[in-house]
């Protein structure tokens, strides 16, 4: 496992080639981007909902978070964000953002330009296929959570969201051995999952008293890789990864 942060580009070439296969020249232009990279608090936000943005922004080290706040102050997570992931790469072809983005750790993030990521598309045709095969990714992500909510029970949504985390973040060398950093906390958990926080506090006890997982020190390790799998009735497919962690 690398605990190391990584600040450099290397993040994106590692998430990109975790889904799509990249030439020495893609990498290398990857790497060649222009950025300016912010250390973030936990829960300051990147970019609001209603904003305008003029660059994307590249997650280094940290986790993030997309999401919304209802008119009485209440907050839906739409998705987590690791290292490697450019949470708002619609914003290159969407000018008004429809949801916020925030930092849910300390978190290294590197803004890229909107006006050098049209040109690297365009010099490299390659890389924008693997740009657009991540946001479809990210759309079939989005389908598998909205069934969780819509149909499976608070265990099975919280076991599938423990296995989709791990394998994203094998994916860019952040986890092995079924054991990855957990930096959450069960109101996060609840806000993701439509859940009340005594509700993920009971079903942690009881996936901690089956032994199917073991929560130490904000890192999480899966005892049972399969009985988590299937409770979250979780199949990685829609992950479309190129590379996956053996279960």
């Amino acid at each position: 496992m690398n605990s190391a942060p990584d600040h450099s580009l290397n993040m994106l070439v590692r998430k990109l080639e975790s889904v799509a296969p990249l030439s020495h020249d893609e990498r290398q232009a990857i790497q060649s981007l222009p950025v300016m990279t912010r250390i973030l608090q936990p829960g300051q936000d990147i970019v609001r909902d209603g904003g305008q943005p003029s660059q994307c922004c590249l997650v280094l080290d940290g986790w993030t978070a997309r999401y919304k706040l209802l008119s009485e102050g209440r907050r839906q997570i739409l998705s987590f964000h690791i290292p490697g992931d450019i949470p708002d790469l619609q914003s290159l072809h969407l000018a008004v953002m429809d949801h916020s983005l925030c930092s849910m750790t300390v978190s290294t993030v590197a803004f890229i330009p909107h006006e050098s990521l049209r040109d690297l598309t365009a010099r490299f045709p390659g890389l924008a296929a693997a740009l657009w095969r991540d946001t479809l990714i990210d759309a079939a992500i989005f389908r598998e959570w909205m069934i969780g909510i819509g149909r499976k029970s608070a265990h099975g949504r919280i076991a599938h969201l423990f296995c989709e985390m791990y394998l994203k973040l094998h994916a860019v060398g952040l986890a092995d051995h079924h054991r990855m950093p957990w930096p959450l906390t069960q109101i996060d958990i609840g806000d993701a999952l439509g859940l009340s926080n005594v509700h993920v506090n009971r079903v942690l006890q009881n996936l901690r008293n089956q032994k199917l997982i073991i929560l130490d020190r904000r890192n999480l390790t899966m005892g049972d890789w399969e009985g988590l799998s299937e409770m979250g009735e979780f199949d990685p497919v829609y992950l479309h990864l190129e590379r996956r962690a053996a279960a």
